[in-house]
């Protein structure tokens, strides 16, 4: 099960931190939680939906974590995710550090819609009607061309 949702789980874990170390330690924090709730999974979705919502909700928790702590200043600081010059990357950087000014919640929904996921299926991890999903992708979507403009 977890060879299969590997990507699943380090893309929620990139959206959270940039920084490889924390990654890490983000992805055995949600595989530690997914072992703890194996046995409470019902099947009342699929496997993937109750991965996604374990992995979002850990790196949530983990995120206000860390802010009651305060922030630390990593030791090494030439990590570069995006290391090519050229337009396209640029555009990229420019998103994902909009995209990162959003709440922890309208980032969730924003990972899950470059996903590809169905309005449906972001509503059951998120916990929200597909019909919400959708008044909250369209209000996100405002705000980013927002920040675009200004």
């Amino acid at each position: 099960m977890i060879a299969e949702h590997k990507s699943t789980v380090y893309t929620v874990c990139y959206m959270f931190s940039k920084d490889p170390d924390e990654v890490e330690d983000l992805f055995q924090d949600v595989l530690i939680n997914l072992w703890k709730g194996f046995d409470s999974f019902r099947g009342e979705s699929k496997i993937g939906t109750w991965i996604w919502r374990i992995a979002l909700n850990t790196c949530i928790s983990s995120d206000r974590k860390k802010k009651r702590e305060g922030e630390k200043i990593p030791l090494d600081m030439n990590a570069n995710l995006f290391s090519d010059s050229d337009e396209g990357s640029k555009q990229v950087r420019q998103l994902y550090k909009r995209i990162g000014k959003l709440d922890l919640v309208d980032r969730a929904l924003v990972l899950l819609w470059l996903e590809n996921m169905s309005y449906e299926e972001i509503g059951a991890i998120v916990g929200i009607t597909a019909q919400n999903v959708g008044v909250k992708l369209f209000r996100i979507r405002q705000r980013l061309m927002e920040m675009s403009n200004g």
